[in-house]
């Protein structure tokens, strides 16, 4: 087991208590010493939620919350809901269901509208939005960066992170200029499924050795993750919930304790202002 007094924060993950494990994924997790878990809601076609508007994106919102609750029930430290709109969306409306970009643009803002509101009550923690990691028509991606500046203007107003999704780079200094014209603190912008060095948003690094080891060399604020989709279909997609846990342990035997603390205490509270050290409630 980890240290007692080792916060282990895996930065995104996804539950699916309804279709798949749920709370059992959340108690494999602390069972190898994990803590503290940021949960971002599944895209809503994948929770069979078929959005025309904003308000549609409602039942995914309260789910998540749901299972957050729940799983802050099961850890020693607590998790945080992470809400937003999956920038993949924006095909799965202009191809399958027919919608021009422009309106599929508008749908996703207001989903992006009704998250914010869930931060500002204090009910969420953080927005998420991005951009597709394939290729899209010029005017798909022109409405997908519409969304994303958008989720920007209210993580400035809100003052809270904004996670993406977008394509794989190791520069998205353009990407955190949007974000700090829109009002943002530029280390307020997680660019999730990163590797181990990124310029722009702060890194929220796939936990695989190489790339942490990366990460922890380079001595700059980072998190770690999983991505877990909780996905029957997908076993193998992404890591499983106990890889945070092992991979940090992995971490502290290779001497990188100051990564450990950066990664899990530091750049949480720098980037979300939480303080995974104050809600640990370890024996």
């Amino acid at each position: 087991m980890l240290e007692a007094d080792t916060p282990v924060l895996d930065n995104h993950l996804h539950l699916d208590p309804d279709n798949h494990r749920g709370i059992d994924a959340v108690e494999d997790f602390a069972h190898l010493g994990g803590t503290h878990l940021l949960v971002v809601n599944k895209p809503s076609w994948h929770l069979d939620c078929e959005v025309d508007s904003g308000e549609d994106f409602r039942p995914v919102f309260e789910r998540t919350l749901e299972i957050v609750a729940e799983a802050s029930d099961a850890l020693e430290g607590r998790a945080w809901p992470v809400l937003g709109v999956h920038p993949g969306l924006i095909s799965r409306l202009v191809d399958e269901r027919g919608y021009s970009p422009d309106e599929a643009r508008e749908i996703m803002q207001g989903g992006l509208d009704l998250a914010a509101e869930y931060v500002a009550d204090g009910d969420a923690l953080a927005l998420k939005s991005g951009r597709p990691h394939y290729e899209v028509s010029d005017a798909v991606w022109d409405a997908s960066n519409a969304v994303m500046r958008h989720t920007f203007e209210h993580g400035g107003d809100l003052e809270c992170a904004v996670q993406l999704h977008t394509e794989a780079s190791e520069d998205l200094t353009e990407v955190a200029d949007w974000a700090e014209d829109a009002g943002m603190a530029r280390h307020q912008v997680v660019k999730h499924y990163a590797e181990g060095r990124l310029e722009g948003p702060t890194p929220s690094v796939m936990s695989e050795k190489d790339r942490l080891e990366r990460a922890a060399e380079r001595g700059e604020p980072f998190l770690m993750e999983t991505d877990y989709v909780d996905d029957p279909g997908r076993p193998g997609a992404v890591l499983g919930p106990k890889t945070v846990p092992r991979r940090v342990r992995w971490l502290l035997e290779a001497g990188y304790d100051d990564a450990v603390r950066n990664a899990h205490v530091e750049t949480p509270k720098r980037v979300y202002g939480i303080d995974t050290k104050a809600t640990l409630e370890r024996p």
